[in-house]
């Protein structure tokens, strides 16, 4: 705890004893008590105020309400609820179609025609295989003579 602290407004640093720290408390708490002493004498003074305890004591009071006022707040917020609802029901109905069903003989068309079709795009596939397997062959094929062969040729 004996380290050196600056003191805020003193231009020499010094160093702060637990002493000297408690010192300081005590007299800053004496300052304080005799400033809350002053401001109640200063309230007390006011028109209208008692010497009662400042703002930061004070109780705070609740508000009541009425039940006639409960019932009028309910009643313009269900009236509001239900405009809103109302403004997005037709929104919901107008959007929304009844679900459709799938009979059995349309599902079987269905997965027929996907079974044509792959079986076609499977037949273009093998078709362009074979047919890049010939030029590639037919490359092989040049590639694989010698110079010799060639200059025959």
């Amino acid at each position: 705890m004996n380290k050196a602290f600056h003191i805020k407004g003193s231009h020499m640093a010094q160093k702060l004893t637990p002493i000297l720290i408690t010192a300081a408390i005590e007299g800053f708490e004496s300052q304080k008590a005799r400033i809350d002493q002053q401001i109640a004498e200063l309230r007390a003074l006011l028109p209208g105020n008692t010497a009662a305890p400042g703002p930061e004591f004070a109780p705070r009071k609740r508000r009541r309400m009425s039940a006639a006022g409960r019932r009028a707040i309910a009643a313009a917020q269900k009236r509001r609820w239900t405009v809103i609802r109302e403004e997005a029901e037709p929104a919901a109905t107008e959007t929304s179609k009844p679900k459709r069903k799938l009979s059995a003989k349309g599902r079987k068309a269905i997965v027929e025609a996907t079974k044509a079709r792959w079986a076609r795009v499977r037949a273009a596939k093998a078709a362009q295989e074979k047919a890049a397997g010939r030029k590639v062959a037919a490359k092989k094929k040049v590639a694989t003579k010698t110079p010799a062969v060639r200059a025959a040729n």
